[in-house]
């Protein structure tokens, strides 16, 4: 019997097939048998892979789906790799993760490392058939893609091999991640950004370079991989969960931290899947042509980056076709996903009742809703707070300093004068907030750390007050276009700034990039300026009256709030002693996410009020929490401080268990192991002042939300009521509002 009734799919995309499946059924069951894997025995007797197994789970079938336009040699080609790939995953299940094997497949692992060279490089000698396989394969597809796309493919391929590593120990330990880390590494483990790169390939459309890493780019490729992934955890629930005693699947994950039943937790399941989906298309269409414009795209290369989209989009709609005939999954009575409407071939794109509830919710937010203060729970931390002794000098010179820079004075265009004025600086003390993340910094480094606070809150205020409220978005993303000029590589002369903002940033660089060498002036500046264009995200959000997708505010607000800037102005103080493979590895990037989800949803809590009611503001992990659940506030409130014990729980895990054992299996040395010590205990120091700092501030509060309502001082509340003639008796009544 099933575990659950499979939930009614979205299907935007209609599945096509290859013409030329029969002869690549035949060539992939000749390769298979050629490389070993119908030989291949399991530690307990049998054999890994039969040719009825093989010929059962149909993997010709699947690539014919999911690539239904390449030629018979590249689906070939497309459907080896597909073999190759599910035999890893059988063959590394069989060998390690049933015997607990950790050394024996760190082991099996390091070795099939070898086997994607470089030019000039030669591969040992096969031991198995997954080497076999994996030789055979890079050499005959990486001749004909770019060095850029080689790294890529080398390093998704490295990822979907080495974190399998993070199945294993979880299953060993008995554990289920957080919904959070789960996403992150599934991401990883999954394979589906590696099957993006063989979209590349199939459709002869590779990525231009320069293109590769741009959020557009990124959120197509993340968006098909979570897409991909979730809906497989779907249909292999069965075999994982209930057969196989896998734990890395999301069905198991929000049964587990919703405490609901399976059927529950699969609806939701689905609901993230529509969700991602609808990331998929909302990006595609907003996105990607202002990318292409902006760029200056040359004709083959927004072919090609539109094919890689239609590319993805293939693999989506065949995806979901081939798991519902596959003997390997969970599949009965599968619903395609037609509740209503015309059914058959060519009709799943017309049908979109099974996405009409996770679009219609994102969309349906009615601004400025009266909310009242959201009642704080305890909130688990078990760090206390330290505090730096010059707190009271740096207090008058963040003022100082404020003042010099423009930010109270009146800006062109913003009612009633400025963004801020001194009464509500000295109300933030941000120099505060900067005592206790860097308790340890000497004077001039703590007037620096609050600087740097008080330059990114203006420009987070800055933008909504001066663009939000005509949604001038071309004008932010002038402002934002100009911003890296004051950040010049070489520490150089910067043009003369026209406003605040540019001013206290030109003075930021001079005091922090000085002393940096190259790389680190080029990473650093890369933080700030994904900062900045978050910034713009919210805008283009808010414009829409768009609530984020789950998974896409939860990264994005890394970026908003500014923790990759600032855990990344802490990490240069040691660029060139850590080698930067460390900072690659799974440890240390989940120490740091962990860190920083914990700090934004900290001050999602907090701000709840000031940016639902008094802002009408979209970007909260409670109101994301609460219309993706359709729940209520206190309810999504419950789940955010959940979700925030969880990841520190994953914190304390990981700097207790983890950072001794990367020290142990990277050999590290013992200055660098101090350093990332040191590290850690920073965003312990980190996320405990930010803690701190929102009980104390009145940013928050209720009353000083109110005086700025009613004074001359714009909140951002006004930045998205209507503007221009006519309209100053609702300005006016808003006003005087509560």
């Amino acid at each position: 019997m099933q575990a659950f009734t499979l939930p009614d799919f979205y299907l935007p995309y209609p599945a096509r097939i290859n013409p030329n499946l029969e002869g690549t059924r035949a060539h992939s069951t000749e390769w298979a048998r050629r490389m070993g894997m119908l030989d291949t025995e399991k530690p307990g007797g049998g054999l890994v892979w039969t040719e009825e197994d093989l010929s059962a789970m149909d993997y010709a079938l699947m690539c014919a789906y999911t690539h239904p336009d390449c030629d018979g040699p590249t689906l070939d080609l497309i459907t080896d790799w597909y073999v190759w790939v599910f035999f890893f995953d059988d063959h590394f299940l069989e060998q390690f993760k049933y015997s607990r094997d950790l050394d024996g497949a760190r082991n099996y692992l390091d070795r099939l490392e070898l086997f994607m060279t470089e030019d000039g490089e030669e591969p040992p000698e096969p031991e198995n058939p997954a080497e076999a396989g994996l030789e055979d394969l890079w050499a005959r597809t990486v001749p004909a893609m770019s060095p850029a796309w080689r790294d890529r493919f080398r390093t998704s391929t490295h990822n979907l091999m080495v974190e399998s590593m993070w199945e294993l120990d979880n299953i060993d330990r008995g554990r289920i991640a957080n919904p959070i880390e789960y996403i992150q590494m599934r991401r990883r483990v999954g394979g589906a950004p590696w099957s993006a790169n063989l979209i590349e390939y199939a459709a002869r459309a590779e990525i231009p370079a320069g293109l590769a890493g741009t959020r557009p780019l990124r959120v197509l490729t993340d968006t098909f991989a979570d897409a991909v992934h979730l809906r497989n955890d779907l249909f292999s629930y069965q075999r994982e969960v209930r057969e196989e005693g896998e734990n890395s699947n999301a069905v198991l994950v929000f049964e587990r931290f919703l405490d609901c039943p399976t059927q529950d937790a699969a609806e939701l399941v689905n609901d993230l899947l529509t969700s991602r989906l609808q990331q998929f298309e909302n990006t595609a269409v907003t996105e990607i042509p202002a990318l292409l414009a902006e760029y200056g795209a040359a004709p083959h290369e927004r072919t090609a980056v539109l094919a890689y989209a239609k590319g993805l989009q293939d693999w989506q709609a065949g995806g979901h076709e081939w798991h519902a005939k596959s003997s390997r999954y969970m599949n009965e009575e599968v619903s395609g996903g037609t509740g209503f409407g015309p059914s058959g071939l060519g009709t799943a794109g017309i049908n979109l009742a099974p996405g009409a509830r996770p679009r219609a919710s994102a969309h349906s937010h009615v601004p400025f809703t009266p909310t009242g203060p959201l009642p704080l729970p305890e909130v688990y931390l078990p760090y206390p707070f330290r505090m730096s002794p010059h707190l009271d000098d740096a207090r008058e010179y963040a003022v100082g300093w404020a003042r010099r820079m423009g930010m109270f004075d009146s800006v062109p265009g913003v009612e009633a004068g400025g963004v801020w004025d001194e009464r509500r600086f000295r109300g933030l003390d941000l120099a505060h907030c900067a005592s206790m993340i860097h308790a340890d910094a000497s004077p001039g480094q703590l007037y620096l750390s609050a600087d740097w606070l008080a330059w990114g809150t203006y420009g987070d205020d800055y933008f909504p007050v001066v663009f939000g409220a005509g949604r001038n978005l071309a004008a932010a993303k002038a402002c934002n276009d100009r911003l890296p000029a004051f950040m010049p590589l070489d520490a150089g002369e910067t043009p003369e700034p026209a406003n605040a903002l540019e001013r206290g940033l030109a003075d930021l660089w001079r005091r922090t990039a000085g002393p940096m060498p190259g790389f680190a002036r080029r990473r650093f500046r890369a933080a700030v300026e994904d900062m900045t264009a978050s910034w713009l995200w919210e805008l283009a959000n808010q414009a829409q009256n768009r609530i984020p997708d789950p998974v896409d505010y939860v990264e994005m607000r890394r970026r908003t709030f500014g923790s990759d800037m600032t855990i990344g102005l802490a990490r240069l103080a040691h660029a060139d002693e850590v080698p930067e493979h460390l900072y690659q590895t799974r440890v240390l990037r989940e120490l740091e996410t962990s860190a920083q989800d914990y700090a934004c949803f900290t001050n999602d809590l907090y701000s709840y009020q000031k940016e639902v009611e008094y802002e009408g503001e979209v970007h909260n992990m409670v109101l994301v929490v609460e219309k993706f659940l359709n729940t209520d506030r206190l309810h999504a409130r419950d789940l955010v401080v959940k979700l925030m014990e969880q990841r520190m729980r994953q914190f304390e895990t990981l700097v207790e268990e983890g950072l001794p054992a990367l020290f142990e299996e990277h050999d590290v040395d013992d200055p660098v192991r101090e350093i990332l010590t040191r590290h850690a205990d920073g965003l312990k120091d980190w996320m405990a002042g930010i803690r701190e700092w929102h009980d104390r501030c009145v940013r928050y509060q209720e009353p000083e939300l109110r005086r700025l309502r009613e004074s001359a001082i714009p909140s951002t509340v006004f930045a998205f009521l209507p503007s221009g003639p006519g309209t100053t008796t609702i300005r006016s009544l808003a006003r005087r509002a509560g």
